[in-house]
């Protein structure tokens, strides 16, 4: 089943402050890259990139430096990702206008949509919530 993987999955297998959350990510992905059913797109990418880089509120959490976010992204983007291009961004606004979610969330939705997957993993959505035929869940409910 192809799963696709929400920035905030990403970010907690860096996450000191939250260890329940960063042993879930870390299962998640490693499930995930074994089985080759992990997809991406390039705005997970841009944003885990961006918030690795940066401090976090917490005291535990040191942003990773600059050439070790870039590493990881090398590694990342070597998944499938799928590619925001004019017609993903044209299809978000079309489900923003048609389901009221803000446009980066629906822009996440459309990615996994076009990449195929059956599954999206975030704790940004409803957990079980369909949409098409893409099912919502979140890994952390009980982390």
């Amino acid at each position: 089943m192809i799963t696709f993987v929400d920035t905030n999955v990403l970010v907690y297998l860096f996450d000191a402050d939250a260890p329940a959350k960063k042993k879930q990510a870390l299962a998640c992905f490693t499930e995930l890259t074994l089985s080759g059913e992990m997809l991406l797109s390039a705005q997970v990418l841009q944003e885990f990139f961006v918030t690795v880089t940066r401090k976090l509120d917490t005291p535990l959490d040191t942003p990773l430096p600059l050439e070790q976010a870039e590493q990881v992204v090398s590694e990342l983007a070597t998944l499938p990702v799928v590619q925001t291009d004019t017609k993903l961004v044209l299809r978000a606004i079309a489900r923003q206008r048609s389901i009221g979610l803000s446009f980066w969330d629906c822009l996440i939705l459309e990615a996994a949509l076009v990449g195929g997957a059956q599954r999206l993993l975030t704790e940004d959505l409803q957990h079980g919530q369909v949409v098409d035929h893409l099912r919502i869940e979140n890994p952390f409910l009980d982390a």
